[in-house]
């Protein structure tokens, strides 16, 4: 269910994922299909770690990446869900072809 909040969307952000909603920032967002399958993308990573996982997952894994670049956006788009999301976001197939856990293989990829 995609709902609309300029105050639960962080600032510098359009988007978030918080199963089962995908909230954007602007009611315009919504035709934005690019975005709307980035966080299709983290709703599968959600559910496929039964939610609460992915939080704390995704917690750490921001932490230890901030400690390594020491920037919070490049920290943000090197997390392993993130990676995933973004080189995915414009396939449109791809949640259909999409095998289990395949965030673990963005761990150690290349870095944005």
């Amino acid at each position: 269910m995609i709902l609309i909040s300029k105050y639960i969307v962080p600032k510098g952000y359009t988007g978030i994922t918080i199963f089962p909603f995908v909230f954007l920032k602007d009611k315009s967002l919504k035709s934005n299909m690019v975005l709307i399958n980035h966080e299709k993308i983290h709703l599968r990573q959600q559910l496929e770690l039964l939610i609460l996982p992915f939080y704390i997952i995704y917690g750490i894994e921001f932490l230890v990446r901030l400690i390594q670049y020491r920037n919070w956006y490049t920290a943000y788009i090197n997390i392993s869900f993130e990676r995933e999301s973004y080189r995915n976001q414009a396939n449109f197939s791809y949640l259909k072809n999409r095998k289990v856990w395949s965030f673990l293989k963005y761990l150690r990829t290349h870095d944005f």
